[in-house]
């Protein structure tokens, strides 16, 4: 009593197989245009924003902290960073998630 030739069921499997394939392939553009490429745009406008920092200029923290770059240090790793004129913090410049505009602590 099977109404399913031999024939018909094995061409039934290869076209699930060539779905497989092209739901994958579906699937791989959505993961490279929702996830990998934003993120790699991120991190490269993170090391741009790290290599355009300079002495004076006014930076936010991952951590919350605002100050000013009183000094960077010649392997290019840390960042003195003034919060006031009594205290400074050694950071790594990794750390500084944006650069603010000129005047924005007298502002705070």
């Amino acid at each position: 009593m099977n109404f399913i030739s031999n024939a018909y069921a094995q061409g039934g499997a290869a076209g699930g197989g060539m779905e497989m394939i092209i739901m994958l392939a579906v699937f791989g553009l959505i993961f490279y245009f929702m996830i990998f490429r934003p993120q790699s745009k991120r991190v490269k406008e993170h090391k741009n924003l790290m290599a355009s920092l300079s002495k004076g200029d006014e930076v936010l923290t991952n951590g919350g902290l605002v100050g000013k770059i009183a000094k960077i240090t010649e392997d290019n790793d840390y960042v003195l960073l003034s919060l006031s004129e009594q205290s400074q913090v050694t950071i790594k410049k990794d750390f500084i998630s944006a650069v603010l505009p000129k005047g924005s602590i007298q502002s705070l």
